[in-house]
This record gives C-alpha cells, sequence and structure tokens, in this order.
C-alpha cells in the first residue's frame, strides 16, 4: 500500500540485526518485525542511519529491504533508507526499493551540496519512482545542511512532500518549513531518539521517525497527542525524557538499542559492525537503572504498559 502523503504516527528505524560472527540474521529481522508491530507503531524505516546501510553490501541491502518488505506482508508501511555519493546511485536504490515493495524512501542528502544540487538531487529521485519520497534531514550525520527554502520548494515545485526533519534547535526550523511550504506541501517527521518528540508535536509535526527501543512509548505520546490530550502527552513524556534521553547518545545510540532489542527477545544478538562503539558493563548498567528508574523492564517480552 503506497505511503499516503498525510502520512503520521510513529515510523520506528529499524536496526539491521547481525549474528554473532556479523552476518545478516534474517530470522532476527522477522522477530524484530513481529516485535515492533505489537508495540503498536504506524510504520517501520529500514536502512537509515541507524540500520548500518553505509556497512552493508549491495547485496545483503537488497537482502534486508526484502526480508523486512516480505514479512510486514502489508500490516503497515515500510519505508527504505537511500544514502550514495551520486544522483544515479540515489536513484538506483530507490528504484530497487520500489521493485521490492518499499512504500516510500527517505533519502540522505549528497554529502556538501549547496541548494541548487540538493533541489536537482531530490526531483530526480522523486521523478523516478512512483512511491513517495522522504527528505533525510540530519547534519549532524551526513554534513549537509538543507534550508528550508529548498525543503520549502522541493514541496512546492519539486513532487516531495515529507522530511524526517533532525537539525537542532528543532522548533524554528519547523515553523520556517510551515510558513514556507505550508502543511500540505510539506508533512514533517521528526527524530533525534525522541527527544523533542512532545515540543516537535506542539510546533505542527505529523509524527517521528526514530530509533527508540521502547516504541511503546512514543506510539502513547502520539496518541494522546493527536486525541487532544496535550497534558497527558506531557506527562507520559516527561516520565520517561530519562531513558530517552540516555540512549540517545553519541556514537552509542545503536549500541544500547541493540542491548535492548536482544534483552527483551527481538533479535538474538546486539552485534554491530565496525566503525561502531561498543558498550561496556557499566554502561549497561547504567542503561538498565535508568530502564528500571522510568518503570520499565529490560527483560519483559512483548508491549509493556506506559504511565502518565
Amino acid at each position: 500500500m503506497p505511503a499516503p502523503l498525510n502520512a503520521q504516527g510513529v515510523f520506528t528505524i529499524c536496526p539491521t540485526p547481525f549474528d554473532d560472527t556479523l552476518k545478516v540474521d534474517t530470522e532476527s529481522i522477522k522477530s524484530l518485525v513481529d516485535f515492533l508491530l505489537d508495540t503498536g507503531v504506524t510504520g517501520l524505516a529500514i536502512l537509515g542511519f541507524l540500520g548500518e546501510l553505509h556497512k552493508l553490501s549491495n547485496a545483503e541491502r537488497r537482502l534486508v529491504t526484502d526480508t523486512f518488505i516480505k514479512h510486514t506482508k502489508g500490516r503497515v508501511p515500510v519505508w527504505v533508507g537511500v544514502r550514495a555519493h551520486g544522483i544515479t546511485g540515489a536513484i538506483e536504490q530507490a528504484q530497487e526499493a520500489q521493485d521490492a515493495g518499499s512504500d516510500a524512501v527517505f533519502a540522505a542528502p549528497l554529502d556538501n551540496a549547496g541548494d541548487a544540487l540538493l533541489f536537482d538531487y531530490y526531483k530526480a529521485i522523486a521523478d523516478a519512482i512512483k512511491i513517495p519520497v522522504v527528505i533525510h534531514d540530519f547534519p549532524d550525520s551526513f554534513g549537509t545542511e538543507i534550508r528550508p527554502e529548498v525543503v520549502a520548494r522541493l514541496g512546492k515545485e519539486g513532487g516531495v512532500h515529507m522530511i524526517k526533519m533532525e537539525e537542532p534547535p528543532v522548533g524554528p526550523k519547523i515553523s520556517r518549513i510551515r510558513e514556507l511550504a505550508g502543511d500540505e506541501a510539506m508533512k514533517i517527521f521528526g527524530g533525534l531518539g525522541g527527544m523533542f518528540f512532545l515540543e516537535e508535536l506542539q510546533r505542527g509535526a505529523v509524527g517521528t521517525m526514530t530509533g527508540f527501543a521502547y516504541p511503546e512509548v512514543l506510539v502513547e505520546i502520539y496518541n494522546r497527542f493527536a486525541a487532544g490530550d496535550q497534558v497527558g502527552a506531557a506527562a507520559v513524556f516527561d516520565r520517561y525524557c530519562p531513558l530517552i534521553r540516555y540512549e540517545f547518545q553519541p556514537k552509542l545510540g545503536l549500541a544500547l538499542r541493540k542491548h535492548v532489542y536482544q534483552q527483551r527477545g527481538a533479535i538474538k544478538s546486539r552485534a554491530i559492525r565496525a566503525p561502531g562503539m561498543k558498550i561496556d558493563a557499566l554502561t549497561v548498567k547504567e542503561l538498565e537503572a535508568t530502564i528500571a528508574r522510568v518503570g520499565l523492564s529490560v527483560t519483559g517480552k512483548g508491549r509493556q504498559a506506559i504511565q502518565a
């Protein structure tokens, strides 16, 4: 089912599971899909920065895409990440994702590209496929700033109508994009581990695309906010902020999330490929103490009850 332009809610950025020998673990992909759908997420986003796309061979990328999409079986939309050094490579990845059954692609920008090239790049991808293109705006990781004026032009002239916006301070940029583009031309998703999810929603974001090993927390925040219960959404956000903050540590976030997913039974191994930092025993203790402090279980199977 094609991802509609009014897509909203919580799209989880999925890690790519490896076994202890660092091979792609397709059985863990399947168990991860089932686990995430049980938490109530709106959709799955694969092969993003968290999904270690840049560490996979082309064959592995196709294997991961096929396994996620086939096992999801249309139960929720699956969006596939695109990251390449040029327009031709990005179009090839986007077309492969479309052919595999992806509902949308979210594309990282070209390295150090200026405004004109960024517009041409995203428009070329949108022109080459029939499924929606989502801008992945994450300057801290990609090294490229996508200005609100470019985003607005893409929404009005480039056939690109969604953005995963991860450039702090998030509030002013969300407001500026909405001012320039209007809500019909550009739908905004937040990210950054959910660190600013409440503020993103208050500024007009339609949801979040991010990795977090307790997605049911973000789902509860979104559902309460969407139902008009802003006080309740804020209460849930405030309760779980210590964990959201701890998990979204630069360089360690992926290892922390894979540890929790392993402990919760979603994947078999917490292995990550180089380059990537691993966590030591003291960090594990800190993480698990933070999880307990907010009232969650690190070993509890299935969706956990979320409290305000």
